[in-house]
């Protein structure tokens, strides 16, 4: 029977180099330096930055080089959808090597609200890379109403509403 000598370090070191070997895949995947760069799971999202001023939201996109008709905004009640492109450049020179860390490509991003707001009167605006949209809040309306409960040739008993005191009155006809 043959013995076989286990060296941990050694399989410490396969381990350790197979880790190194998928971290800088994914590094050049982020730079856009692979191949791995062109597949829809690494595609580059821009950053949001979402505060609330009271009356309103006011969201910040950070998306430099990309142009007003390269996007696509949709705005619900609760959620703010932004799809666009960042297209690519070429340049004249074929011969000249270029080092690129910029992200190109398609992305897509929904950014949940924390409250409703009225989508039919969001203003944007893009400038230095920078799309800012105000969102006004939807204004919650608490409104009473009096419900009658019952048919017209039978007492009917109505239940107002008010103070948050609701007292049935039982009247006859």
């Amino acid at each position: 029977m043959a013995f076989i000598r286990w060296e941990p370090f050694r399989e410490m070191e396969i381990l350790r180099r197979q880790m190194d070997q998928v971290f800088s895949e994914l590094t050049a995947a982020e730079r856009g330096n692979s191949e791995i760069s062109s597949s829809p799971r690494t595609a580059w999202v821009p950053a949001v930055e979402l505060s609330d001023n009271g009356s309103e939201l006011l969201l910040r996109v950070e998306i430099p080089g990309v142009e007003a008709k390269d996007l696509d905004v949709q705005v619900t009640q609760d959620a703010v959808s932004i799809a666009g492109e960042h297209r690519y450049e070429k340049h004249s020179q074929s011969n000249a090597k270029v080092h690129s860390e910029f992200r190109y490509g398609n992305f897509t991003r929904v950014i949940p609200l924390p409250t409703k707001v009225q989508n039919q009167q969001v203003k944007a605006d893009l400038k230095d890379g920078i799309l800012i949209l105000t969102l006004p809040k939807l204004e919650q309306q608490s409104k009473v109403f009096k419900v009658n409960l019952g048919q017209s040739q039978s007492p009917t008993a109505s239940i107002e509403a008010g103070n948050g005191n609701a007292q049935p009155s039982i009247t006859s006809q």
